[in-house]
């Protein structure tokens, strides 16, 4: 799957000049526009590798893991919070967002197994179980329902996907924006400003170094300690 450079996201690490083609993020956990493919990392912000022909051969031999497990499609997409690891050279790291979009945040070895996940949405299933839609995907089963609310964040165990900690989205508690002009922006939640008709949208106000910033609900990710 492939698509022309003028197309592809802005904050991809890459020049619209060159060769007219580039590879297209295959469906996956994350959107085109929230994600970049595996193989833009490994081949040209890594620089582990100098052409698409090498990239593909590191990548089939299994020495690059997202979240613990190793990934063999070139245009995987990664995206926000994705653990990406090479145990070879030992070099570890998540995908965090800033201003200008995606980059990658070297982290050390022992945070590796740990990740952190929104929760998208919640449905109630059969025997009363709960399912949790995460924002990269994963779909986990939990007990208690009522603990767990769309907007708060969990931190999972990799690879058996156990839920460590509960971050709840709530006044005082540190969180980035992820999405919108602000996104990158970290501070404590000041007020949440739920909608109450179905034409407003659900805003949460933030602490910045002592400035009012105002985003949609939609666009906080709590973090508390975790980042």
């Amino acid at each position: 799957m492939h698509m022309k450079r003028y197309s592809m996201p802005k904050d991809w690490p890459l020049s619209v000049k060159g060769k007219v083609w580039v590879g297209k993020p295959m469906p996956g956990p994350h959107t085109e526009r929230k994600c970049i493919t595996l193989s833009i990392v490994v081949r040209d912000v890594l620089k582990y590798t100098e052409n698409m022909k090498e990239t593909k051969k590191l990548l089939s031999e299994g020495k690059v893991l997202v979240d613990k497990k190793p990934k063999k499609e070139v245009n995987f997409p990664l995206g926000l919070m994705d653990i990406i690891e090479i145990p070879d050279i030992k070099d570890y790291f998540r995908m965090n967002i800033n201003k200008n979009g995606l980059f990658l945040e070297k982290i050390k070895p022992e945070n590796a197994d740990k990740k952190l996940c929104r929760i998208e949405n919640k449905t109630i299933i059969k025997k009363g179980k709960c399912q949790l839609n995460l924002h990269d995907g994963r779909n986990l089963l939990v007990d208690n329902a009522k603990i767990y609310n769309t907007g708060d964040s969990i931190v999972i165990q990799l690879p058996d996907q156990k839920i460590v900690k509960h971050i709840k989205l709530d006044k005082n508690a540190t969180s980035m924006i992820i999405d919108g002009r602000n996104r990158g922006l970290s501070g404590k939640i000041k007020d949440i400003i739920e909608r109450k008709t179905l034409q407003e949208k659900s805003r949460i106000i933030l602490d910045i170094k002592g400035k009012e910033v105002e985003t949609l609900k939609k666009y906080v990710m709590v973090i508390g300690d975790f980042i």
